[in-house]
């Protein structure tokens, strides 16, 4: 994806894609473009055959501050329907990292304010520091956490989204493990050696599979009642098995040896 980003830095190692905010000296504070950029980026790396996982981090001292002081001045005098549009477009930014066919890994450290809940939450796996501050500040100034609010609640359930967002109260990384809203929390640096035994542990896993796996989870958890599931999930395994992917997997096994996706 040959691409200058203004907001964002994209950087690649081997099979792996960091997504850097970069705007550190406003703490990676969000606007119209990084929601814009993060939104092109995620959508265009599912067809990255090269891209075996997806991290998000950011530069500087916080992950992501929330909303951009300059942002939220404009928003206040935009019409209901410019309002409707920008809101929209974040949404989309949400839901372009929720659905990415390929792993996606918050890197958290700082702080999390606001709307970067929305990106950690949208994530499949999600770290911090243990002195990261998390909070849903948004009704702080009148207002509420829509946008990130259906992951949030996947993430952390009805009674922990009341207690967070109704209150708008910081909180550590230790009690954002204790509610799932990031799957664990280290000591300074030591989450660097976990990132790199999970990447090393998806990188063995059949890359359509992951793709698959994902889209399963989303469709089984969000818009198919029981009776449905029954004929959609033997659908789903019927067809990966006589997959190439499916095949090569299976003879690997059987015939113990790596497939060839393994390096």
């Amino acid at each position: 994806m040959k691409q200058e980003f203004q907001t964002i830095e994209i950087e690649r190692q081997g099979s792996i894609a960091t997504v850097w905010l970069n705007r550190p000296q406003i703490h990676n504070a969000l606007n119209e473009t990084m929601t814009s950029e993060l939104l092109d980026y995620f959508k265009a790396v599912n067809d990255m055959d090269d891209v075996r996982a997806v991290v998000l981090r950011g530069r500087g001292k916080s992950f992501c501050a929330g909303a951009d002081l300059n942002w939220m001045r404009d928003v206040a005098n935009y019409t209901y329907e410019q309002n409707h549009l920008e809101s929209l477009q974040l949404a989309k930014c949400f839901y372009a990292i929720y659905t990415c066919k390929k792993p996606t890994i918050a890197v958290v450290h700082g702080a999390a304010i606001g709307g970067a809940n929305g990106m950690i939450a949208a994530c499949d796996f999600a770290f911090a520091d243990d002195n990261t501050v998390f909070c849903f500040s948004e009704v702080k100034i009148g207002i509420v956490p829509a946008m990130i609010s259906p992951y949030v609640i996947k993430r952390v359930g009805e009674s922990n989204a009341r207690d967070l967002m109704l209150t708008g109260r910081k909180f550590q990384g230790i009690e954002a493990e204790e509610v799932g809203l990031i799957n664990r929390t280290f000591s300074e640096g030591q989450e660097e050696n976990y990132l790199n035994s999970l990447i090393e542990s998806l990188s063995t896993s059949g890359p359509d599979a992951i793709a698959q796996c994902k889209n399963l989870i989303n469709e089984v958890s969000n818009n198919l009642p029981l009776e449905q599931a029954v004929e959609y999930t033997a659908k789903v395994i019927a067809e990966i098995r006589a997959s190439q992917e499916g095949q090569e997997g299976m003879a690997a096994f059987l015939e113990k040896r790596k497939p060839y996706w393994v390096k």
